[in-house]
């Protein structure tokens, strides 16, 4: 916890390991500023749930059209960080199963490099206590560890890329072990 910013009136890009539902509860609780999730918009065709969804002012982008999607998330983006908040994205783009790993997409990426907006990498071993696409939770300890901020500055997208990844999958293995082996 001690890698979050409490004092800084900087934006930043949240970017997290999403095992689980948790994270979408935690996430705004533990950071210091009002949080904008990118999601999928099917999410808003849930009764109930996504007609509250629908009122948080977050970005909703259609995953079956990704130029469509890059837009979005830019133009979008950047009206939320100069409003103050911070943006969370899940780069792997949904919920994956404790101990996978799905190619991390670059959305978050390029909207830090375009708009010089510094990363906060965020990994947690939700998936072992909420396991995805279930409503059974079982007892236990979620470990929640954030990152050192990675800045953008002088880097190029694979760079700045590859070094978010190695963080959140190198802190996942350490968090979650039993998961990784082979």
């Amino acid at each position: 916890m001690e890698n979050i910013p409490q004092d800084s009136n900087k934006p930043l890009i949240v970017l997290g390991k999403h095992q689980s539902a948790w994270e979408t509860f935690v996430y705004p609780a533990i950071f210091p500023k009002e949080l904008c999730f990118v999601f999928k918009r099917e999410l808003l065709y849930v009764p109930f749930f996504g007609w509250a969804l629908a009122s948080l002012r977050m970005i909703h982008i259609n995953r079956g059209d990704r130029e469509k999607a890059r837009e979005a998330v830019l133009a979008q983006g950047k009206l939320v960080l100069k409003e103050g908040r911070w943006i969370a994205i899940f780069p792997e783009g949904t919920r994956t199963p404790r101990g996978s790993f799905m190619p991390y997409r670059k959305g978050g990426v390029r909207l830090a490099i375009s708009t010089q907006t510094d990363i906060l990498p965020v990994a947690q071993n939700s998936g072992a206590i909420w396991p995805r696409k279930t409503f059974l939770k079982h007892p236990g300890l979620i470990t929640l560890s954030v990152g050192p901020v990675i800045t953008v500055t002088g880097k190029t997208e694979d760079e700045l890329q590859s070094e978010l990844e190695t963080w959140i999958e190198s802190e996942m293995h350490r968090l979650d072990p039993g998961a990784y082996q082979s």
